[in-house]
């Protein structure tokens, strides 16, 4: 048997466990299982892999996308040039990092957001998920800029949002946690009030369906989208790479 699985500290908002067992039954594929690891710590993943010598491939998500990094033995070109990993390879009793995340987003934010609507972007987040989101709107031409509870040079604290500012800014982008099951009534601290009809609202949170940040970018008008997609768009090219 043939195991997969998800490692983060908090997993029970997942829905990947429920998306692979649904695929390797639709699909005939009697020989993988696929399960959640709780660590609660990124280097406990070094004890998971000696413990269940049956694994083959694990995603990664918040909090160790950056993490597990120096834990593994090798890094894909594009996870190496993201500097986030959500999956591992795990051959021979070694490791080799990946980044799917940008396939999923990548794919998903085409199909909703219109080249001929594209502007800048408002990327809410610094952490290892939102490596992914940045390199594609980089790769993609559309000029950025990142919010940050502790920001940096070139980046803006949340403090510093105004409706004036997000007049500049016609897509945003949630990379954090905040709305995020069970935690459901916290959103980012944006002013809600400046989101307009013009702008595009995506949420790579996917349970709940609608976090309290698209209900309130969707009530202003703004179109929504969630990261259900991206999570499906991810996981499949996690597939191909565990079965490559």
């Amino acid at each position: 048997m043939r195991k997969f699985g998800l490692i983060g500290k908090k997993l029970g908002h997942s829905f990947s466990k429920k998306y692979f067992t649904a695929k390797f039954e639709r699909d005939g594929i009697t020989d993988a299982q696929y399960d959640l690891y709780e660590l609660a710590h990124a280097e406990d993943l070094k004890e998971l892999l000696q413990q269940a010598p049956e694994l083959v491939g694990l995603n990664v998500t918040i909090p160790y996308k950056q993490e597990v990094i120096p834990l593994l033995d090798k890094l894909d070109d594009a996870a190496d040039r993201i500097g986030a990993v959500n999956t591992i390879k795990i051959k021979n009793g070694h490791t080799t990092g990946y980044n799917t995340d940008y396939i999923g987003f990548k794919d998903t934010l085409e199909a909703f957001y219109p080249k001929e609507k594209h502007g800048q972007a408002l990327v809410l987040g610094t952490g290892g998920a939102s490596k992914a989101i940045c390199t594609v709107l980089a790769d993609l031409g559309i000029l950025y800029t990142s919010v940050s509870r502790t920001p940096e040079q070139g980046q803006l604290g949340y403090e510093q949002l105004s409706t004036e500012v997000l007049q500049k800014y016609n897509l945003i982008v949630n990379t954090t946690p905040l709305g995020m099951a069970p935690n459901t009534e916290t959103l980012p601290a944006i002013p809600y009030e400046g989101v307009t009809p013009e702008h595009y609202a995506y949420d790579i949170v996917y349970n709940p369906e609608k976090t309290l940040f698209l209900e309130r970018c969707e009530a202003a008008g703004a179109k929504t989208l969630n990261g259900i997609g991206m999570l499906y768009g991810q996981a499949e090219a996690a597939w191909r790479i565990w079965n490559s």
